[in-house]
């Protein structure tokens, strides 16, 4: 059986690897150069990652937008200078008594809904034309624009472990795309009266792709060595767009990138066109300028 060489992969990313290396192992196994992921994890995290390949690779930029989901660990008493365990140490403050369920939920709370960020000096925001860690790497510490995210969801997990000199608390986090939980954990810890770090992270999901989707590098080359399919459809990608189903005798125009009369009934100004069996042939918009028709925004 020949190689799959386009759909969406979602790779259970192990700790120590960085996407990109992800990528890398992945255009071997499958002996393609078209493979590219769907937003950066740091290689500390695992969990969720869907990989685009082949043809796929021109959904990607569509799902970067997908909202995300994790579970993370808060640490209390220690900030470091990366905001995660793999920072050096910045701050420390005993946590002689650990803070209560409720306190921590109280707190929780007021994070939920659109929240404003820094991003970390540890991250890829571009400022001026160069990325943060960049500056971070030459030892500067810039201005970083604010920037609003949204925290659909946020749990505690469990209990509170406390040591006697730090204490840490597990959350559930359903978040929009662009939030640190870096940053959302030092923020917590602030408001709870504690330097903090994230000190855990697993990326339980990432739109319509979650764990149980996902595949290992060990079990990805078990498939590839018994033959047995793998890969998603775009279809799964694009499922947070509005689908619209064409007949078969406007397929030849659409396929084309042809402006057309905007559809009857279509809710969103962006959806997808369909043929009668369910394929997606092309993401379409309203056009900016003549709100009656519709402009191709990707042919596929």
């Amino acid at each position: 059986m020949a190689l799959q060489t386009n759909g969406i992969l979602p790779l259970f990313k192990p700790a120590g690897m960085t996407s990109h290396d992800c990528v890398y192992k992945i255009r071997k196994l499958l002996k393609t150069k078209k493979v590219g992921h769907t937003g950066t994890l740091d290689p500390d995290v695992t969990g969720v990652l869907p990989i685009c390949i082949g043809k796929a690779t021109k959904v990607a930029q569509y799902m970067s937008d997908y909202p995300k989901t994790y579970i993370a660990e808060v640490t209390l008493g220690t900030a470091t200078y990366t905001e995660d365990a793999s920072g050096e140490t910045v701050e420390r403050k005993t946590v002689h008594t650990a803070p209560s369920i409720t306190e921590i939920k109280e707190v929780l709370s007021e994070f939920k809904g659109k929240i404003t960020q820094i991003p970390p000096m540890y991250s890829a925001v571009k400022v001026n034309g160069k990325r943060l860690y960049e500056y971070a790497f030459e030892g500067k510490v810039i201005d970083r624009p604010e920037r609003q995210v949204t925290i659909h969801e946020i749990e505690l997990i469990d209990g509170v472990e406390h040591n006697g000199e730090t204490a840490s608390f597990s959350i559930y986090v359903k978040c929009s795309k662009g939030t640190y939980v870096r940053t959302l954990a030092v923020d917590i810890g602030r408001k709870l009266g504690y330097p903090a770090h994230m000190s855990y992270l697993r990326r339980t999901a990432s739109g319509p792709f979650e764990e149980e989707d996902c595949l290992t590098f060990e079990e990805i080359t078990k498939k590839i060595e018994i033959g047995d399919s793998f890969l998603y459809p775009i279809e799964k990608a694009l499922g947070h767009f509005e689908p619209y189903m064409v007949d078969k005798d406007i397929i030849p125009k659409i396929k084309n990138g042809a402006v057309l009369p905007f559809p009857e009934g279509v809710l969103n100004d962006r959806f997808t066109i369909k043929d009668e069996a369910g394929k997606v042939i092309a993401i379409y918009q309203r056009h900016p300028n003549k709100p009656e028709l519709m402009k191709p925004v990707k042919v596929f």
